[in-house]
Parts: C-alpha cells; sequence; structure tokens
C-alpha cells in the first residue's frame, strides 16, 4: 500500500501512479482540469482504482444528462477492480460514487463523511462531499463536516487550506460573514491559486453589499481564470454581478461577452452563469441585445434535461429569454414527469419545489394568472442547491411577480426571506419602484415576459 500527500491509500505499487494520483487531487482541490492528471494515473496503472472514480465524479458533477453514461460506467469499472487487497480509501471513494451515479448525491456524500470521520485527513473525500452537499443545498452539512475536520487536521498538512476554503464557505451560507471572511483569506494566504476560498470570500462581500470591495477583490484573480475552466466563468459572474450592484449594465454585459457567451456544451454552470446573469440584467430594465440568442441552443439541446433541477431551472429561463416557448413548455412537462418518476434526489426537488417554480416562471412569460403561492416557494429555495447568490436570481422574481400582482403579504414574507440573507441592495429600489406602480395602477411590462 502507497500513501499519497494527500493521505490518500493507494493499494497499487506504481510510484509514477500515485504522482500523477496527487496531480489529479490537487486539481481538484484547486478547481483546475484534472483530466490530464487522470489519464496520467491510468497510464502508468491502467487498474488505478482512484483515476477510474475520479472520471465518474467529475461527470456526476457536471449535472447533465450527457455526462451521466460516463459517471455510470466508471462507477462500474472501479466497482469491478475492488477487492480484498483495496484499501478504505477506495472503498470509500468508489462506493460514494456508485450511490451519486444513482442519482443518490446526500447519501453519497454521506458515505464520504462516514470515511472521514474515521480518517479526517483524506481531503479529496472532504472535498467531493463538500461539493456534494452543495449541488443538495445542504450547507449545515457542509458546516459540520469542516467544522469536525479543520481542527484534526495539521495547518502544515498538504490540502489544509483548500479544506479552509471550504469551511469559509459553509460559514458564509450560514450567515457567520465575519468568521467566513477570515477563514477564507487565511486559505488564500495558504493557496494562493484557491479560487474557492477567493470566491467564498466574494461571496461574503455580495452578501454585504460591498460591491466595489467585491471589484477589487476579484479583478486581480482574473490571471487564474483560464486556468480553472468552469469555475472561471463562475468567477467572472460574481464580478459581473458586483458591477451590475453598483448600476454599471455596460460592464456586466462586457463581462459576459467575454467570459460567458460560450458555454461549455456539457456542465451545467456555465449555463447557468449566463442565463442568471442576463436574467438579472432585464429585470433592471436594460437590453440585452442578442446575447440570448448566444446561448439559446444549448439551452434548446437541454430542453428536457432534469438531471440537476438547479440548472434545469436556467435552462428554462435561457429558454424564455430567447423566446423559444414551446421549449420551455417541454422543460416543465419534463420536471413534470421528473416529479412522478423513481425516488432519486433530484426527483424529489422535482417534486418539491422544481416544477411549482418552472411553472410560475413560465406563467410569467405566457403572461397568465399566478396559482402558486410565492412567499411558499421561497421559503423552499434552498433546496435546488447551489449558493444563496445563485438562488438569488429566482427570489428576485418571485419578488417581482409579488410586486406586479400586488401581494403584499407575499412581499413581505419574501423580503423577510432575502433580509435575512443579505443586506439592502439595488434590487430592494426596483422592488420599491414596482411596488408602487401597482399600487398607484401604472402598467410596467417586465422585459423576461415580453413574448
Amino acid at each position: 500500500m502507497l500513501v499519497d500527500r494527500y493521505a490518500f491509500r493507494h493499494a497499487g505499487t506504481s510510484g509514477a501512479a500515485v504522482q500523477s494520483f496527487e496531480a489529479a487531487t490537487g486539481a481538484v482541490m484547486a478547481h483546475r482540469s484534472a483530466a490530464a492528471a487522470v489519464q496520467a494515473t491510468l497510464d502508468a496503472d491502467p487498474d488505478h482504482v482512484g483515476a477510474h472514480a475520479l472520471k465518474g465524479f467529475a461527470a456526476v458533477m457536471a449535472g447533465c444528462a450527457a455526462s451521466q453514461p460516463v459517471a455510470r460506467a466508471m462507477a462500474a469499472r472501479s466497482a469491478a477492480l475492488l477487492g480484498s487487497h483495496s484499501t478504505t480509501s477506495e472503498f470509500a471513494l468508489v462506493e460514494a460514487l456508485a450511490t451519486a451515479a444513482n442519482g443518490q448525491l446526500t447519501a453519497a456524500a454521506a458515505r464520504l463523511e462516514a470515511h472521514l470521520a474515521g480518517d479526517p485527513h483524506e481531503v479529496l473525500s472532504a472535498k467531493l462531499a463538500h461539493a456534494l452537499r452543495f449541488m443538495s443545498g445542504d450547507p449545515k452539512s457542509m458546516l459540520a463536516t469542516t467544522s469536525m475536520i479543520v481542527p484534526r487536521l495539521d495547518p502544515e498538512a498538504p490540502g489544509y487550506g483548500f479544506i479552509l476554503g471550504c469551511h469559509a464557505f459553509s460559514l458564509e451560507e450560514l450567515g457567520y460573514f465575519a468568521e467566513a471572511n477570515a477563514a477564507g483569506r487565511a486559505a488564500v494566504e495558504l493557496e494562493p491559486q484557491d479560487v474557492w476560498a477567493l470566491h467564498a470570500v466574494a461571496h461574503v462581500m455580495e452578501m454585504r453589499g460591498k460591491a466595489r470591495d467585491g471589484i477589487a477583490w476579484l479583478k486581480p484573480t482574473q490571471a487564474l481564470w483560464p486556468s480553472c475552466a468552469i469555475f472561471g466563468g463562475h468567477l467572472a459572474w460574481h464580478l459581473a454581478l458586483f458591477h451590475l450592484a453598483i448600476g454599471d449594465t455596460t460592464e456586466a454585459l462586457a463581462i459576459f461577452d467575454a467570459h460567458l457567451s460560450n458555454p461549455s456544451a456539457c456542465d451545467f454552470r456555465d449555463l447557468a452563469n449566463a442565463a442568471s446573469l442576463l436574467w438579472r440584467i432585464e429585470q433592471e430594465g436594460v437590453g440585452v441585445g442578442d446575447r440570448w440568442d448566444r446561448v439559446g441552443h444549448l439551452a434548446h439541446e437541454r430542453r428536457r434535461d432534469t438531471t440537476y433541477v438547479f440548472g434545469t431551472l436556467h435552462t428554462l429561463l435561457t429558454l424564455i429569454g430567447s423566446r423559444q416557448f414551446d421549449a420551455a413548455r417541454e422543460t416543465v412537462e419534463a420536471l413534470r414527469l421528473s416529479a412522478i418518476a423513481a425516488d432519486t434526489d433530484q426527483n424529489r426537488v422535482a417534486r418539491a419545489i422544481g416544477l411549482d417554480l418552472a411553472g410560475l416562471i413560465l406563467s410569467l412569460a405566457e403572461r397568465r394568472d399566478l396559482r402558486t403561492p410565492l412567499a411558499a416557494l421561497g421559503l423552499r429555495l434552498q433546496q435546488i442547491g447551489g449558493s444563496i447568490a445563485q438562488r438569488d436570481v429566482f427570489l428576485r422574481t418571485l419578488l417581482l411577480m409579488a410586486a406586479d400582482t400586488g401581494d403584499e403579504i407575499g412581499i413581505a414574507n419574501l423580503r423577510t426571506v432575502r433580509a435575512s440573507q443579505r443586506q439592502e441592495d439595488r434590487f430592494s429600489v426596483l422592488l420599491d419602484q414596482r411596488t408602487r406602480r401597482t399600487r398607484t395602477n401604472q402598467p410596467y411590462e417586465t422585459l423576461t415576459a415580453t413574448a
């Protein structure tokens, strides 16, 4: 048995494979592409269990239908390689992958966390569990795990800074902003290229309404963006939100053009970044030209993909934004079928909120009467996963619907939800304006609802 620098135990005896797997683990921790390092591991040892499992986890976390056959194939391949000689590290990784590939993300995270309870030093399992909990909208479990691990790790241990960055993000999502800021900055000091820790501090600034500080924090990181692929686009999205928060829609659109207008063919995050930004800009009454059309073709391809409901809802925003209303109806129908299908995590999410929220957004586009209680949806938004900042596009939409329909109780309740998460911002001014228009019977056409 060999143990790598990140405390992963390998049954194989190839030193070259272990060294390459270390590089793959470092890439996963830093949100860089691990593909080359994983392939180098398999070149050195074609039966390397961990490398096959990492390929499977990458496919799971892409969150789209096209990647799921790869997830299942890698789960089967890595499971077939397990035997009496296999290590606890390998068993935990493979069993968690098999569970995740079967649509049970929270159970997969729990399997990794059970392993960590006995061995908190294996940071790869910690990072993967954190990602799965994030996708599942479970910040309490994220914080419980990092709070258990961080005190038990040596600050000099490889990977400690990355786990501290996970801890910072967990703290931020539960409103511990001062602690999150301190942990995030400390993580960046230890791992200057840890974009997740950089991103955690940016979230704190977003929640505190410190947009200019956020711009100053993120702009110097742009040199890191190309190396972290998908996540580089997400940092660009955060920078665009900061510019939007100070009313600079011109720069926000320029960031879209430079970084978000060509989303990945199979990863929910890129399209989510693009749709979320354009939807917000249109909510502020600013036209976005042909930008919806630049991403609309990809949304059309994914119109029946309900692999990850959070991603599906952003597909719906894109279809509506690009005025593909027939395709948008197909998306809502696909969510309806998911809601009555076999009991996976995401089918439960579709049942609990995804279908209702999608139907409500489509009713906005089609200018139909609203039949779903708005405030109740706002209280359930966390279930779709993602971060508070990402889910805010839906909370904003619910609030504007409440304002446009004169739903005073809905406005009050939804504002309470939003105020519990973040400082008041420019959107609050927009909401007040819309509410006054409704009260005084002044018509207002939302651009996102225009057919």
